[in-house]
């Protein structure tokens, strides 16, 4: 239980860490509302729970040690978070806000429908080597060597389930602060912001060895 305890203490530090999936949790529910926000929130968890137990299976193993594999995974990961990041950019020099239409109290359908909005979310995780390698490289120092399978990802999914909530929290504090932050002046900040740092976290990923 001691061994549990002190891995949770190390994820809760990783997590509340600023990285692309807060960032981009944060962002659909500044911009789009807080069920936009928490369907971010499940594309990464549901990611977060395939990179966990595959790390668990093993399967992830293969990945990491196959260069030519591991090497796409990244590049794809640091092209989306590019992409993501110039989006976000062209969004706040162009300043069309009214594109992103959230879904309000009388139930209009976003134009972003929120299979895409999941699909961002899933695909900002996925993609994201650093995240298999964390579970690889950290859970053996918890569980030892001749620890199973169950075991593996009961620690692993605990990762994800502490990312869940930290994000849930994330949406909360966003939708609230939405009334102060909708005009467009600040939006248009936001904007530049979030572009900034999915650049940022999208060069880092790329340079990362």
């Amino acid at each position: 239980m001691t061994t549990y305890l002190s891995f949770l203490a190390l994820v809760l530090i990783i997590t509340i860490a600023p990285g692309p999936d807060s960032a981009l949790t944060l962002r659909a529910a500044l911009v789009r509302g807080r069920v936009a926000g928490l369907v971010t929130m499940a594309g990464v968890t549901a990611a977060g729970a395939v990179q966990g137990l595959l790390a668990a299976g093993g399967l992830g193993a293969i990945i990491v040690a196959s260069e030519p594999l591991f090497l796409t995974v990244k590049w794809v990961g640091a092209a989306y978070l590019l992409w993501l990041g110039a989006h976000a950019l062209w969004t706040a020099w162009k300043g069309d806000f009214a594109a992103e239409v959230e879904e309000g109290a009388s139930g209009e359908r976003p134009r972003a429908g929120r299979g895409r909005v999941f699909a961002q979310g899933f695909l900002c995780n996925i993609t994201n080597p650093k995240v298999l390698a964390f579970n690889l490289a950290v859970l053996p120092q918890f569980v030892g060597d001749g620890a199973g399978v169950p075991v593996l990802a009961l620690y692993a999914l605990s990762l994800v389930a502490l990312g869940a909530l930290w994000l849930t929290g994330l949406v909360v504090l966003a939708d609230r602060a939405r009334a102060v932050l909708s005009a467009p002046a600040v939006r248009r900040r936001i904007e530049a912001g979030m572009g900034a740092a999915m650049l940022g976290f999208g060069v880092k990923v790329a340079t990362t060895h």
